[in-house]
């Protein structure tokens, strides 16, 4: 949208580069806290709607840095159940950083920032229409922030293989198709409340989306494609021409309004205009005869 695109040009030069990395600092920090401190994060951190309400404002933002992976075993537990659990979440750490990274270099800074921040407003605001709404206070974490990551990235790079339990491989499309099978179930057997949550802390998926509909043009196949027409692409001599009918030999220069299309019927790069693009002789081999 052109909305859009103006708003990205005026307030780009404010988008934090590289965001994905100060977000691992952040859960780097949730990991130690429900280490040490398991209770401080939902007692004072967590996304709690109706501490938000009486002043807690800072909730909007502590929410998350819930680790990936949940619930850490504190300290004092078997040191297989910590080890296992720093291991998992070192892991989601690793795969979400790279996810992040990724779609900011295709992307650029100032498209990833918009998206992961609507991504934490939508949380915010499916905490609190739950709540005041509803009636139900729901402890939101970054569960759904880092699936709509994951969606992002499954569209952006759709035939991009992860290996599932180290050994088979499945393409980012497919995973992406199985997480939201699950939550349009959730949607479907959930309350008005879960339906509440499920929308708005995935919307951010949608409205960036439909904001940037030409987001194909972000995606790797086309940078590629770009990049490799503009490789071939040759400079024109000056009072040179582009197009030129294989018929009449007319180019560009001959009409301000001269169109030129290749056809596919033809054997080799033939170039018509549109007087003679539906009724030239189709070229098996050799030149083309004039008609």
């Amino acid at each position: 949208m052109k909305f859009f695109q103006k708003f990205e040009r005026r307030f780009s030069r404010y988008a934090i580069h590289n965001l994905m990395y100060y977000i691992m600092i952040l859960y780097a920090i949730g990991i130690v806290v429900q280490m040490v401190m398991p209770m401080v994060y939902w007692q004072f951190l967590s996304l709690n709607p109706a501490a938000i309400l009486h002043g807690q404002i800072w909730r909007i933002v502590t929410f998350i840095i819930y680790p990936p992976m949940g619930s850490m075993a504190p300290i004092g537990s078997s040191m297989g159940l910590m080890m296992s659990d720093l291991l998992f979440n070192g892991i989601a750490l690793s795969l979400y950083y790279s996810l992040g990274t990724n779609l900011e270099r295709t992307w650029g800074a100032f498209r990833f920032n918009v998206y992961f921040f609507m991504g934490v407003i939508g949380h915010v605001l499916a905490a609190l229409i739950g709540y005041l709404v509803f009636g139900q206070l729901m402890l939101l974490t970054t569960t759904y922030l880092n699936l709509s990551l994951f969606f992002a990235f499954a569209l952006t790079y759709p035939d991009l293989q992860f290996l599932l339990f180290m050994v088979i491989p499945v393409k980012a499309k497919v995973l992406a198709i199985f997480d939201g099978l699950f939550f349009v179930y959730g949607f479907i057997v959930g309350g008005a409340a879960d339906r509440c949550a499920i929308v708005l802390s995935l919307a951010n998926f949608l409205i960036f989306f439909l904001m940037t509909r030409n987001l194909s043009r972000y995606t790797p196949k086309e940078i590629k494609r770009k990049r490799e027409f503009r490789s071939q692409t040759k400079i024109i001599p000056q009072g040179g021409t582009r197009h030129r009918c294989a018929v009449c030999g007319r180019t560009e220069k001959d009409g301000e309004n001269m169109e030129f299309r290749y056809c596919s019927k033809c054997a080799g790069n033939y170039e018509y205009c549109q007087d003679h693009l539906y009724t030239h002789r189709h070229v098996t081999e050799g030149p083309q005869i004039p008609q």
